[in-house]
This record gives structure tokens, C-alpha cells and sequence, in this order.
């Protein structure tokens, strides 16, 4: 078994190789002048099965053309197996038609990690779960629902607890967390009259004098998820916390967070946004790093992935 770390996420390939007691894999990955990316495997892979970790956050395009890339030169090298360890896999998002004459981007996608040459997909938290299906391969989806339920049992102190779904699609990730903390459940009624905006209809589930876990994949712009905030607030919620697996931060949604009614945003580090959260106090991120090597070890060897969330 080799890891081989892609350029989105240096700093989590390092944890993840650390974890296993493993060097990277000697490579040269490089821009040329006019963007055009290159890719050199510096030491012999012949009959190895290689795990390439790269998120394909943003530039997304740029980081889904270099795993390609990466993937097709370990083909070319007499790899055994290539596992293409992503992540934050994106483009979930765009997972079904919307509209007439739209693509379906996340099969697109599917299609072309196929097609270059990858024998098995790891990630983590997919958006839409039967992204899976997109796929003739086997897909390990990892969840972050231990994670989250461990660092909220050993950091909120409160007994009043309630777990919060901030829309209807997220209801069984909330659902599963809540069962893990043995807590209430309440859902966000919400519309979204424009991509990336979302108005607040209903709450239901009583959320006053208590203290609310949101949890959810991903936060982008930020604006949905303070809308949801303000709202348990107003519905007299004492403090919400807030736990996202994937933490997109685009534009300024780190300076909204700060300025938010959010007690504490917690993302994990599958998405490196040590730029974006520099000195934001209300921005924690928790490592996946151990439950990815882990889940890693287990297929290197043929063990059962499921039985991490059991």
C-alpha cells in the first residue's frame, strides 16, 4: 500500500500518511505557464495498490483535472488498484436535473474518474448518498457523525440538548446524531426562492431554553445556515452551535460566521481553509484524518468499513 497526496490538501495527506506510518509517494505535480497541469510518479509503483488523496474543492476544476491526471499516470505505471480518496467530492450538488436542459455534473464527474482509471472511491459525507449509484465501483462513504458526537459530548455541557435538520434532506444525518447523543429532534421548514438563498418557513420541534446542534454537509455562503440560526434564536433557543462536515467558506463566510449569532462553527479539515479561519475564534475545525487512515487501513486489508460507524 503507497499514499499519494494530491496539492488540495497537503497538510491532511501528511496526517493521513502519518496515521499509517507511510512516506508520501515521490511526486512532481506542477503548472506550466499557461495552466496546464503536470504530472511525474518519482519512485516505482509497479504492482501497488496507491490511495490518491485530493479534494476537489475549490478551484475545483483545476483539483478535478490534476486527480485525472494523477490517476492516469499511475495507471500508466502498472499500479494494482487506484483508490481515489476524495475528501470533499465536488460537484455533489449537482446530482439530479433542476431544470429541462441541465447536465447532471456529478455523474459527469463519476464518469470521468472511471474512465481515467480509478478502481475504488473514499469520501466523506457525499451530498446526495445515491452519487454512489453514479458509480460501477465500489464507494466508501465515510460519515463524521462520530466524530461530531464525541467532541460535543466532551465540549458542550448542557442536558438540554436538541439536534436540528436545517431542511428536510438532512433529517437522517440529524437523526443519527441525535440517536448517538440521545437527544431531541427538530427539522428547518425551509424554500429556496434562488440558488443559494433560503427563507425560513416553520420550525418543527420546540427549541425553546434549549441548546441546538445543527449538523449538515456543507456550508458555503453561510447565509442559509444563519438564517436557520436566527431563527431557533428567535423561537427562543439559548445558544446554537453549529457542525458541518464540509466547510466550502466561499467568498466572505468566515467574516459572516464571526458576526453571527453562532456560538461555534465546527468543520472538519477535509477542505484546507487555514487562510479563510485565520484568528476566527468562532471557527473550530476537528481533523478526519484519523478516521479516514483508518478506513484506508481496512480496505488495504480487506476489513469491513461499515463496522467504523457501528
Amino acid at each position: 500500500m503507497k499514499i499519494l497526496s494530491g496539492t488540495s490538501n497537503l497538510k491532511l495527506s501528511k496526517n493521513i500518511a502519518k496515521n499509517l506510518k507511510l512516506k508520501l509517494i515521490n511526486t512532481n505535480i506542477r503548472r506550466f505557464a499557461d495552466g496546464e497541469i503536470y504530472i511525474e510518479i518519482n519512485e516505482n509503483i509497479r504492482g501497488n495498490s496507491v490511495f490518491v488523496i485530493q479534494s476537489t474543492s475549490n478551484p475545483a476544476n483545476d483539483n478535478l483535472m490534476e486527480l485525472l491526471l494523477v490517476i492516469d499516470a499511475l495507471k500508466r505505471s502498472s499500479a494494482k488498484t487506484i483508490t481515489a480518496v476524495i475528501p470533499y467530492f465536488g460537484y455533489a450538488r449537482q446530482d439530479r436535473k433542476v431544470a429541462p436542459r441541465t447536465s447532471i455534473s456529478a455523474k459527469v464527474v463519476a464518469n470521468l474518474l472511471t474512465n481515467a482509471g480509478a478502481n475504488r472511491i473514499v469520501t466523506v459525507d457525499l451530498h446526495a448518498g445515491q452519487i454512489q449509484g453514479f458509480f460501477d465501483m465500489p464507494v466508501d462513504n465515510l460519515f463524521t457523525t462520530p466524530l461530531f458526537s464525541k467532541f460535543i459530548k466532551k465540549k458542550i455541557n448542557s442536558k438540554n440538548l436538541i439536534c436540528v435538520s436545517p431542511d428536510m434532506g438532512g433529517v437522517a444525518r440529524t437523526r443519527a446524531l441525535a440517536t448517538r447523543l440521545k437527544a431531541d429532534l427538530a427539522i428547518i421548514d425551509k424554500r429556496r426562492p434562488a440558488p443559494g438563498k433560503s427563507e425560513v418557513m416553520n420550525i418543527l420541534g420546540n427549541v425553546k431554553n434549549k441548546t441546538c446542534i445543527i449538523v449538515d454537509d456543507i456550508i458555503d455562503s453561510g447565509g442559509t445556515i444563519i438564517n436557520a440560526v436566527n431563527a431557533l434564536i428567535k423561537n427562543g433557543a439559548n445558544e446554537v452551535y453549529v457542525f458541518i462536515s464540509h466547510g466550502v467558506l466561499s467568498g466572505d463566510a468566515a467574516k459572516k460566521i464571526k458576526n453571527s449569532k453562532i456560538k461555534k462553527l465546527v468543520v472538519t479539515d477535509t477542505i484546507d481553509n487555514s487562510k479563510k479561519i485565520n484568528n476566527n475564534t468562532k471557527i473550530e475545525v476537528l481533523s478526519i484524518s484519523s478516521l479516514m487512515s483508518e478506513a484506508i487501513k481496512r480496505i488495504a486489508n480487506s476489513n469491513s468499513v461499515s463496522d467504523l460507524f457501528n
